[in-house]
């Protein structure tokens, strides 16, 4: 487990996948460390995508429980896709979080035409949260999902469905899969979406 505070209130920390196999990684793959976030809204605290890390189970539950504690807030569990729930269960038997219903102030929600996902957005810390379509790239910056992802969609449509995030003052790209983009994500987008077919 990797635990990497963003800014005051909005946390990162990865986790092993449990059901991970060494064919799902390569290039057109992913890695077995997959990312989850914690952000401190108005009125809960937020966990997208979130997995307990199963290398770590006791010292991410100590953590949970102290943040949980010092906020003093209901929490609420968001997922991207739905095969992101991962631990979702299990939070919310512990602390009664709510999943679904209306988003918590403080998170917009954007979907991504032609692929069962949808884009979190912070505003307040002018964060993206991805969940599949975009992806970390090796060296840093992002990189779109292979094509094969897209479940018979293809990756024109899903650069014209990302295109309005640009509308958007992001500073930081939060993705599932490989590192995340701290600063500059407004031009690590732009650039993605730029390239052709072939480099994404």
């Amino acid at each position: 487990m990797r635990v990497l505070e963003l800014a005051s209130g909005l946390w990162r920390w990865t986790a092993l996948h449990p059901d991970w196999t060494p064919e799902q990684g390569g290039p057109n793959g992913w890695g077995q460390e997959v990312g989850c976030v914690y952000y401190e809204a108005p009125g809960a605290v937020v966990l997208v995508d979130p997995l307990v890390p199963p290398e770590d189970e006791e010292r991410f539950w100590r953590a949970l429980d102290r943040d949980l504690e010092r906020a003093g807030k209901p929490v609420r569990i968001l997922v991207t896709v739905h095969w992101h729930a991962r631990s979702a269960d299990a939070i919310a038997e512990r602390y009664g979080a709510e999943t679904g219903g209306p988003l918590p102030d403080g998170v917009e929600a954007y979907p991504a035409v032609a692929f069962d996902e949808t884009i979190l957005w912070i505003p307040g810390h002018g964060a993206l949260v991805f969940g599949d379509v975009v992806l970390g790239a090796e060296g840093g910056g992002v990189r779109l999902c292979p094509e094969s992802w897209l479940e018979g969609g293809t990756l024109t449509v899903l650069k014209d469905a990302l295109r309005p995030l640009l509308d958007l003052p992001v500073e930081r790209l939060l993705v599932s899969h490989g590192e995340p983009v701290l600063e500059g994500g407004h031009a690590a987008l732009a650039l993605v979406l730029a390239q052709s077919a072939a480099r994404c």
